[in-house]
């Protein structure tokens, strides 16, 4: 007979918006053991499984705390109220919870008055505010009103129920069903709520159980928490400094480019980061929380490092092409790689397709290059020991892009604009500094190739895990390397001699050195200057974790070709430190995105 042997949740908080699928260990007739599903459809021994979602209704409705979201709020910050802040972000547990959150809390108050100051009215997001719930008050069951809260608009009053419902009379509990398959995905309805998983075997011809159902309830329901949005920093003045008002009418267009390392499931562990809750870990919710903030920056280039393969095949791909994206993709190589073949991470290159077409791709294995390096360099007898140096499985994927957008200029009427976007992940031990910087100039290598061959503007994007200051940082922001630099004392195998060759010809700047070359006053410029090394130009960090917070991620962009119009804001370290450090519930990478808006200049008729 089929029957139910173990059933247990994958997270121990469910989420909206991110799917729960137990896990249900079932025998079956002939006696085996399988987590495999025995639909209705395809019945074993005329035996099928049931499942039914219950979510339990209350009219009693309290607020939930904006930090801690399976605590109660006892308090409310007016001063969200009078500055038309959503409701939801005004809610705290306690007053230790609201005086430990005010640095954060507080630049929510700065830039709603900043906003209405210079607007007149509340600005428009770049990152909109992804599953705010309306009030933050919630429906729950057991917990007594707080008066002093009052009803806010928006208040959840309980949906229409999808089937009819029950009532425990020795609770008072009303269950309402809401599914009717293995998997469900929590609404805003159920927020505040608890459900239940029932599962039940099921004889196909009496249509009758088998047995009593086997239960599993959840703890309550909560919204996915929802980041300060990040918005775009107009920078007005080129790489010289000077206003570039001409490119306002003369250029092909604008265009925004994303770079960001989201963190690959298989890297994402409680042991790597024990300060972020294991269902903020778990990549059903990660993912979902990813692609919500992804879509806002609504970049026309995206570019993003650790992408799993399934995760790309399964759900990036898919979901992004419902935006209007088409998608490229690169995995690392697997020589020494010996983990699940389907989970081995890589390179993703998505973009808009009604602002581009895909011309053509490279694909750049440094593994092969290696091969190629110590074939011309290094002696027979000491190949093996070089390779286990320089292989690193790393790749990097390039895209040339055609340009649909803009006038095509009247120098150059019916001229193609094309623009070649590299991706790549320099993921190398820090001790392996010869290799690092062996495979960044062996990238520009390449690149220069294309650049020779085609007059087009670059983008060179990814994380380096190159600090500025840095060998690879130096090579690709001044086009060499000093000689006397002390990452090139470490060279065993003899790769970066002589150090003259470490050069190249693109004129490329890190797009977020423009923050640092800003001039004037004013709330925004203030803040993101804050955020800057003032000895390097770049951000104080692109990656914090709770031991190391440094800038390894860069968008680099060829100056003689484009010229940048806005950045995506920074993030203040303090503000990510009330979580510890990245990743957190908000946000579900450890490293932050970079996002550039760029302009093309128009070509000058040689």
């Amino acid at each position: 007979m089929l029957s139910v042997v173990r059933v247990h949740l994958p997270s121990e908080i469910p989420i909206v918006g991110c799917e729960i699928t137990p896990y249900v260990l079932l025998r079956r007739p002939d006696g085996a053991v399988s987590t495999d599903d025995v639909p209705e459809t395809a019945p074993t021994d005329g035996q099928f499984m049931r499942y039914r979602w219950y979510r339990i209704q209350s009219d009693r409705k309290v607020p939930i705390c904006s930090v801690h979201p399976m605590e109660q709020a006892t308090i409310q910050c007016l001063g969200c109220l009078k500055s038309k802040i959503p409701v939801a972000k005004s809610y705290h547990c306690s007053a230790k919870c609201f005086s430990d959150a005010w640095q954060h809390h507080k630049v929510l108050h700065e830039r709603a008055s900043s906003a209405l100051n210079e607007n007149g009215a509340e600005e428009e997001e770049l990152f909109g505010r992804f599953g705010s719930g309306g009030s933050g008050v919630l429906s729950t069951a057991g917990s007594g009103s707080l008066s002093n809260f009052g009803q806010s608009p928006g208040v959840n009053n309980g949906p229409v129920p999808m089937y009819p419902s029950g009532t425990d009379k020795k609770s008072g509990e009303t269950w309402f069903e809401v599914g009717r398959s293995r998997t469900y995905t929590p609404t805003a309805d159920d927020i505040g709520h608890a459900l239940k998983f029932e599962c039940v075997a099921v004889d196909a011809d009496k249509r009758s159980p088998l047995g009593p159902p086997t239960s599993i309830m959840t703890s309550r329901v909560i919204p996915a928490p929802t980041p300060t949005p990040r918005r775009l920093i107009q920078v007005n003045r080129d790489v010289l400094g000077h206003l570039d008002l001409d490119s306002q009418t003369s250029s092909l267009g604008t265009f925004t480019v994303l770079s960001y390392n989201i963190l690959a499931d298989a890297y994402a562990t409680s042991d790597a980061y024990s300060y972020c809750p294991t269902w903020a870990l778990n990549w059903t919710y990660r993912r979902q929380n990813l692609l919500r903030e992804i879509i806002g920056y609504h970049a026309d280039i995206i570019c993003l490092q650790e992408v799993q393969f399934n995760h790309f095949e399964d759900f990036f791909a898919p979901e992004l092409d419902k935006h209007g994206y088409q998608a490229l993709y690169k995995k690392r190589t697997t020589e020494v790689y010996s983990g699940n073949p389907i989970a081995i991470d890589g390179c993703a290159t998505f973009f808009r397709r009604d602002k581009f077409s895909h011309v053509k791709k490279y694909e750049v294995e440094f593994n092969k290059a290696a091969q190629s390096l110590t074939d011309a360099i290094i002696p027979a007898a000491q190949k093996r020991v070089a390779l286990s140096r320089l292989i690193k499985d790393n790749i990097a994927l390039i895209a040339v892009l055609e340009a649909k957008f803009g006038n095509h200029g009247a120098e150059n009427p019916g001229k193609r604009q094309l623009l070649c976007v590299a991706n790549t992940h320099i993921n190398v031990h820090q001790d392996l500094k010869d290799v690092k910087l062996w495979e960044v100039h062996t990238l520009l290598k390449g690149l220069e190739k294309i650049a020779v061959s085609a007059d087009i503007p670059m983008l060179v994007c990814g994380d380096f895990n190159s600090t500025p200051g840095s060998s690879p940082h130096g090579l690709l922001a001044v086009g060499k390397v000093d000689q006397l630099h002390p990452d090139l004392a470490v060279d065993p195998l003899g790769i970066l001699r002589p150090p003259s060759k470490l050069n190249h010809q693109l004129p490329l700047v890190s797009a977020y050195s423009s923050f640092a070359r800003m001039v004037g006053v004013g709330y925004d410029l203030e803040h993101q200057r804050r955020r800057m090394d003032p000895s390097t130009n770049e951000p104080l960090f692109t990656n914090c974790t709770r031991d190391f917070t440094g800038t390894v991620d860069y968008i680099f962009y060829t100056a003689d070709s484009l010229t940048v119009e806005s950045l995506l804001e920074l993030l203040d370290e303090e503000s990510l430190r009330k979580d510890t450090a990245l990743p957190s519930p908000e946000w579900s990478s450890d490293h932050i995105a970079l996002l550039a808006e760029f302009r093309c200049k128009p070509r000058i008729r040689r």
